[in-house]
């Protein structure tokens, strides 16, 4: 008798949609929001290298979401509307930094950083 191992599945692809939602969210925030639950969901059951990414997801989210904040309050006196556009640089950045690493297949090198 053949006994058959399942391996579970690896949630790259799920990584990468939650880049991809994040950089969707822009336009409309809402997918930023499901692409933060996805990432929750999905990171206790990745490997390590993949859980990474997932760390680094969900601080963009909560870090993004403190400069969207703070840019919207400051938005009355101008300057908010420079930290906006500094949050779009910043999100951008980071989700290509992570699909790059992630399409190597490397654990994410800063999951913990705050800038790029």
């Amino acid at each position: 008798m053949n006994e058959v191992t399942q391996q579970a599945p690896s949630s790259e692809g799920t990584a990468k949609v939650v880049y991809i939602l994040y950089l969707v969210g822009i336009i409309f925030g809402l997918t930023g929001i499901i692409g933060v639950v996805m990432a929750y969901i999905n990171k206790r059951e990745a490997p390590d290298w993949l859980q990474t990414h997932y760390q680094f997801q969900i601080r963009t989210f909560w870090i993004g979401l403190l400069y969207v904040l703070i840019g919207m309050i400051l938005s009355i006196i101008l300057i908010g509307y420079l930290v906006l556009l500094f949050w779009v640089v910043w999100l951008v950045i980071r989700c290509v930094k992570g699909m790059k690493s992630l399409d190597q297949k490397e654990a994410h090198p800063d999951p913990a950083g705050w800038l790029f």
